[in-house]
């Protein structure tokens, strides 16, 4: 059965990671931590990671136990200047124009943070939406259910016509196991999570040759 759905995840998948603009925003996590929540400094990192291991991001782990209003965190940690970190990728433009299938943006992050990013790297006319944390209800990835919301969400009625492509396993593995054909970014090295993995999103239809066949 032929591929029918691209998911693209986005930090660290439509753009790298190490550029410094995740860098950023986890500074200015760690800054609403400390000023809007009164958190020690010294503590926000182990906090943070144990958040991050149990609800699959920080936020999350901040919702369920600080009860954090999720639109003023989102608002806060995106105040950044995308600018001073992203460029316009035309290699990434061929490559997602030469696709068929249809194309959406699938983040653990805010629809107004992915649209700014898709605009510097100047892609944001090449999808058909973006699946965001608050279109989940502020689940997110690794979540099962929010997998299968975004079939439902992109009229998917089957996962296996769907391919994945995340920088996280943790994020693939799920989705494997529902039938997503999935794509590890960032890279080439196997992993039990990923059917592929690539170390750039450029080479999907390089080594996936039948999606523009």
């Amino acid at each position: 059965m032929p591929f029918t759905t691209i998911f693209f995840d986005l930090d660290g998948t439509l753009y790298p990671n190490g550029i410094g603009l995740w860098e950023e925003i986890s500074v200015r996590i760690d800054e609403y931590m400390h000023s809007r929540l009164g958190i020690s400094e010294k503590l926000i990192p182990n906090l943070r990671q144990k958040y991050f291991l149990e609800y699959g991001t920080t936020l999350r782990g901040l919702q369920a136990k600080q009860h954090v209003d999720g639109q003023d965190y989102l608002e806060f940690v995106h105040n950044i200047p995308y600018e001073k970190y992203l460029n316009v990728d035309p290699p990434l433009r061929e490559m997602l124009l030469q696709l068929n299938q249809k194309k959406w943006v699938f983040t653990n992050s805010s629809e107004k943070h992915a649209r700014r990013v898709l605009k510097h790297l100047g892609i944001e006319d090449c999808f058909a939406g973006i699946l965001d944390v608050v279109e989940m209800d502020f689940n997110n990835k690794p979540d099962r259910a929010v997998f299968k919301k975004a079939l439902q969400i992109s009229g998917e009625n089957q996962a296996e016509n769907c391919i994945l492509l995340d920088d996280l396993p943790q994020n693939l593995a799920p989705a494997r196991e529902l039938g997503f054909f999935t794509v590890l970014v960032g890279s080439d090295e196997p992993n039990e999570s990923a059917n592929i993995s690539i170390a750039n999103p450029n080479e999907l239809t390089k080594v996936m040759p039948e999606l523009v066949e």
